[in-house]
Protein backbone atom coordinates (compact mmCIF):
# COMPACT_ATOMS: atom_id res chain seq x y z
CA UNK A 1 0.00 0.00 0.00
CA UNK A 2 2.95 2.57 1.04
CA UNK A 3 4.53 1.44 -2.52
CA UNK A 4 1.12 2.09 -4.17
CA UNK A 5 0.58 5.89 -2.35
CA UNK A 6 4.11 6.42 -3.94
CA UNK A 7 3.39 5.74 -6.98
CA UNK A 8 0.14 8.26 -7.16
CA UNK A 9 2.34 10.85 -5.63
CA UNK A 10 4.79 10.71 -8.38
CA UNK A 11 2.46 10.41 -10.98
CA UNK A 12 0.90 13.79 -9.93
CA UNK A 13 4.04 15.53 -9.66
CA UNK A 14 4.59 14.13 -13.31
CA UNK A 15 1.66 15.11 -14.54
CA UNK A 16 1.65 18.98 -13.24
CA UNK A 17 3.44 21.85 -15.26
CA UNK A 18 7.48 21.00 -15.14
CA UNK A 19 9.10 24.93 -14.58
CA UNK A 20 12.56 24.15 -13.87
CA UNK A 21 14.64 26.01 -11.67
CA UNK A 22 17.56 28.02 -13.02
CA UNK A 23 19.83 31.20 -12.37
CA UNK A 24 21.52 31.85 -15.77
CA UNK A 25 23.98 35.03 -16.52
CA UNK A 26 25.48 36.38 -19.78
CA UNK A 27 27.24 38.55 -21.02
CA UNK A 28 28.76 37.31 -24.65
CA UNK A 29 24.72 37.46 -25.92
CA UNK A 30 26.70 38.51 -29.45
CA UNK A 31 28.87 35.29 -29.97
CA UNK A 32 26.78 33.02 -27.69
CA UNK A 33 23.32 33.62 -28.15
CA UNK A 34 21.16 33.71 -25.19
CA UNK A 35 18.00 31.20 -24.33
CA UNK A 36 16.78 29.22 -21.55
CA UNK A 37 13.63 26.28 -21.09
CA UNK A 38 10.45 28.35 -20.01
CA UNK A 39 7.08 26.00 -20.04
CA UNK A 40 4.00 28.46 -21.19
CA UNK A 41 1.49 29.58 -18.47
CA UNK A 42 4.45 30.78 -16.16
CA UNK A 43 5.09 34.43 -15.15
CA UNK A 44 7.81 36.48 -16.51
CA UNK A 45 9.51 39.60 -14.47
CA UNK A 46 11.05 41.62 -17.30
CA UNK A 47 13.16 45.03 -16.84
CA UNK A 48 15.34 45.97 -19.83
CA UNK A 49 17.64 48.90 -20.13
CA UNK A 50 16.63 51.98 -22.11
CA UNK A 51 16.40 52.10 -26.01
CA UNK A 52 14.51 49.78 -28.38
CA UNK A 53 12.66 46.75 -27.12
CA UNK A 54 10.40 44.30 -28.58
CA UNK A 55 8.89 41.40 -26.85
CA UNK A 56 7.22 38.51 -28.91
CA UNK A 57 5.36 35.50 -28.13
CA UNK A 58 6.23 32.13 -29.93
CA UNK A 59 4.97 28.52 -29.49
CA UNK A 60 8.49 27.78 -28.06
CA UNK A 61 8.86 26.54 -24.81
CA UNK A 62 11.95 28.82 -24.26
CA UNK A 63 13.03 32.51 -23.59
CA UNK A 64 15.77 34.01 -25.85
CA UNK A 65 17.41 37.35 -26.69
CA UNK A 66 18.48 38.55 -29.91
CA UNK A 67 19.93 41.55 -31.03
CA UNK A 68 20.22 43.77 -34.09
CA UNK A 69 21.36 47.09 -35.40
CA UNK A 70 24.38 49.18 -36.62
CA UNK A 71 25.79 48.47 -32.97
CA UNK A 72 26.01 45.09 -32.15
CA UNK A 73 29.29 43.76 -32.69
CA UNK A 74 29.55 46.80 -29.12
CA UNK A 75 27.32 44.94 -27.23
CA UNK A 76 29.93 42.68 -25.61
CA UNK A 77 32.50 45.15 -25.34
CA UNK A 78 29.91 47.83 -23.77
CA UNK A 79 29.02 45.40 -21.23
CA UNK A 80 25.41 44.16 -21.87
CA UNK A 81 24.27 41.67 -19.25
CA UNK A 82 21.49 39.22 -19.10
CA UNK A 83 20.53 37.91 -16.07
CA UNK A 84 17.72 35.10 -15.67
CA UNK A 85 16.67 33.19 -12.89
CA UNK A 86 13.53 30.77 -13.00
CA UNK A 87 11.32 29.49 -9.81
CA UNK A 88 8.47 27.49 -9.88
CA UNK A 89 7.66 29.16 -13.32
CA UNK A 90 8.04 32.55 -11.55
CA UNK A 91 10.81 34.03 -13.53
CA UNK A 92 12.84 37.30 -13.42
CA UNK A 93 14.80 38.61 -16.04
CA UNK A 94 17.44 41.88 -15.98
CA UNK A 95 18.81 43.06 -19.17
CA UNK A 96 21.80 46.02 -18.08
CA UNK A 97 24.42 47.46 -19.78
CA UNK A 98 25.31 47.54 -23.80
CA UNK A 99 25.58 50.64 -26.41
CA UNK A 100 23.39 53.68 -25.80
CA UNK A 101 22.26 53.57 -29.39
CA UNK A 102 21.60 51.44 -32.74
CA UNK A 103 20.91 48.71 -30.65
CA UNK A 104 17.22 46.55 -30.94
CA UNK A 105 16.37 44.29 -27.74
CA UNK A 106 14.50 41.19 -29.21
CA UNK A 107 13.07 39.06 -26.41
CA UNK A 108 11.20 35.94 -27.22
CA UNK A 109 9.04 34.46 -24.78
CA UNK A 110 6.62 31.76 -24.79
CA UNK A 111 2.74 33.41 -26.17
CA UNK A 112 1.14 32.10 -23.01
CA UNK A 113 2.91 34.15 -20.27
CA UNK A 114 2.01 36.91 -18.07
CA UNK A 115 4.45 39.72 -18.33
CA UNK A 116 4.88 42.09 -15.90
CA UNK A 117 7.22 45.00 -18.02
CA UNK A 118 9.56 47.47 -16.95
CA UNK A 119 12.20 49.94 -19.51
CA UNK A 120 12.98 53.42 -18.52
CA UNK A 121 12.86 55.25 -21.67
CA UNK A 122 12.40 53.71 -25.37
CA UNK A 123 10.57 52.51 -27.99
CA UNK A 124 8.62 49.12 -26.86
CA UNK A 125 6.58 46.63 -28.81
CA UNK A 126 4.69 43.80 -27.10
CA UNK A 127 3.55 40.93 -29.77
CA UNK A 128 1.68 37.67 -29.45
CA UNK A 129 1.81 37.85 -25.82
CA UNK A 130 -1.53 36.06 -24.83
CA UNK A 131 -1.31 36.32 -21.44
CA UNK A 132 -2.11 39.07 -18.92
CA UNK A 133 0.24 42.78 -19.73
CA UNK A 134 1.48 45.35 -17.51
CA UNK A 135 4.06 47.18 -19.28
CA UNK A 136 5.32 50.30 -17.72
CA UNK A 137 7.83 53.06 -19.38
CA UNK A 138 8.85 56.99 -17.69
CA UNK A 139 8.72 58.16 -21.47
CA UNK A 140 8.91 56.71 -25.03
CA UNK A 141 6.20 55.19 -27.20
CA UNK A 142 4.71 51.65 -26.22
CA UNK A 143 2.86 49.59 -28.97
CA UNK A 144 0.98 46.29 -27.47
CA UNK A 145 -0.69 44.09 -29.42
CA UNK A 146 -3.81 43.23 -28.19
CA UNK A 147 -5.06 40.11 -30.53
CA UNK A 148 -8.83 38.91 -29.53
CA UNK A 149 -10.22 41.82 -27.97
CA UNK A 150 -12.95 39.34 -26.27
CA UNK A 151 -9.69 37.72 -24.33
CA UNK A 152 -9.78 40.75 -21.80
CA UNK A 153 -11.54 41.13 -18.22
CA UNK A 154 -9.66 44.48 -17.50
CA UNK A 155 -8.11 47.04 -19.85
CA UNK A 156 -5.94 49.99 -18.39
CA UNK A 157 -4.29 52.42 -20.30
CA UNK A 158 -2.83 56.03 -18.85
CA UNK A 159 -0.30 58.67 -20.10
CA UNK A 160 0.99 61.35 -18.25
CA UNK A 161 1.79 63.58 -20.87
CA UNK A 162 1.20 62.43 -24.24
CA UNK A 163 -1.80 60.19 -26.29
CA UNK A 164 -3.26 56.84 -26.36
CA UNK A 165 -4.32 55.12 -29.20
CA UNK A 166 -6.28 52.17 -28.42
CA UNK A 167 -7.53 51.60 -32.36
CA UNK A 168 -8.07 47.90 -31.09
CA UNK A 169 -10.86 49.10 -29.06
CA UNK A 170 -12.13 52.11 -31.31
CA UNK A 171 -10.40 54.80 -28.83
CA UNK A 172 -8.14 57.60 -29.21
CA UNK A 173 -7.38 60.51 -26.46
CA UNK A 174 -4.27 62.89 -27.08
CA UNK A 175 -3.27 65.78 -24.65
CA UNK A 176 -2.19 65.32 -20.86
CA UNK A 177 -3.55 62.95 -18.38
CA UNK A 178 -5.11 60.63 -21.00
CA UNK A 179 -6.74 57.49 -19.87
CA UNK A 180 -8.48 54.65 -21.38
CA UNK A 181 -10.65 52.10 -19.75
CA UNK A 182 -11.89 48.95 -20.92
CA UNK A 183 -13.86 45.70 -19.16
CA UNK A 184 -14.81 42.54 -20.22
CA UNK A 185 -16.32 39.53 -20.47
CA UNK A 186 -12.21 37.93 -20.97
CA UNK A 187 -10.19 36.52 -18.19
CA UNK A 188 -6.74 38.15 -19.23
CA UNK A 189 -5.68 41.97 -17.97
CA UNK A 190 -3.76 44.95 -19.77
CA UNK A 191 -2.35 47.34 -18.12
CA UNK A 192 -0.22 49.86 -19.96
CA UNK A 193 1.58 52.96 -18.23
CA UNK A 194 3.64 55.72 -20.04
CA UNK A 195 4.67 59.35 -18.45
CA UNK A 196 5.69 60.97 -21.36
CA UNK A 197 4.79 59.93 -24.43
CA UNK A 198 2.04 57.48 -26.40
CA UNK A 199 0.47 54.63 -26.00
CA UNK A 200 -1.28 52.32 -28.99
CA UNK A 201 -3.26 49.29 -28.49
CA UNK A 202 -3.41 47.72 -31.78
Amino acid sequence: MRSFSLFLGLAALLAGPCFPQAKVQATDIVNHPFSVHFVPQGRLDLRVRSGDVRVVGTDQATISVDLSGSSVDDARTRGLKVVFENKDGDAKMRISGGPKDGLTITVKIPAKTDLRARIPFGEVVVENVQGNKDVSLHAGDLTVEVGDRAAYSRVDAFVFTGEVDAAAFDESHGGLFRSFHHDGQGTHRLHAHVGAGQITLR
